[in-house]
């Protein structure tokens, strides 16, 4: 079965980027949610990597989060060093590419400083949106740093 064009434009990436190992799948069922991605492939929430863009007035940033956490705005803030708010459907779409429920932490249009949730280092296997609300691919947390660049913080709000 071929990808969608979003989710074959998030294959390309990754086998542009040296990580052609790494497998779209496109499921019968939504994951939009963490929950049903979660469902779908038979992994914890805390497996699923949210992907969240938000913005402030010298950027745009992605948070890549646990989906069993919630992203504290504070931590964000004082990480970014200015406010922020979460970005409108129709921002995420025009930085990343992608739409919510379908966006991947990698191969957006505009390039997003990202900040990766340290409790998803602590799976031997994470989920991530793979370009529609049906895609995911699986990845180790280090080859999530690796694709990303991300810096590794203390996201959760407690």
């Amino acid at each position: 079965m071929s990808l969608s064009p979003s989710a074959a434009k998030v294959q390309k990436v990754l086998e542009a980027r040296g990580f052609g190992h790494l497998k779209e799948e496109e499921l019968p069922t939504s994951t939009r949610t963490a929950q049903e991605a979660a469902k779908a492939v038979g992994a914890e929430v805390g497996q699923i990597v949210k992907s969240l863009v938000f913005v402030g007035e010298r950027g745009a940033y992605l948070f890549l989060v646990s989906g069993k956490n919630r992203l504290d705005l504070r931590k964000a803030q004082a990480l970014v060093g200015e406010p922020l708010r979460q970005a409108t459907p129709e921002e995420v779409r025009a930085l990343t590419g992608y739409a919510i429920g379908g966006v991947p932490p990698v191969g957006h249009d505009t390039p997003l400083p990202a900040f990766l949730d340290q409790d998803l280092l602590f799976y031997p296997r994470v989920w991530a949106a793979g370009g529609t609300p049906k895609a995911l691919f699986s990845l180790t947390p280090e080859e999530l740093l690796a694709l990303t660049r991300a810096q590794v913080a203390d996201l959760r709000e407690v």
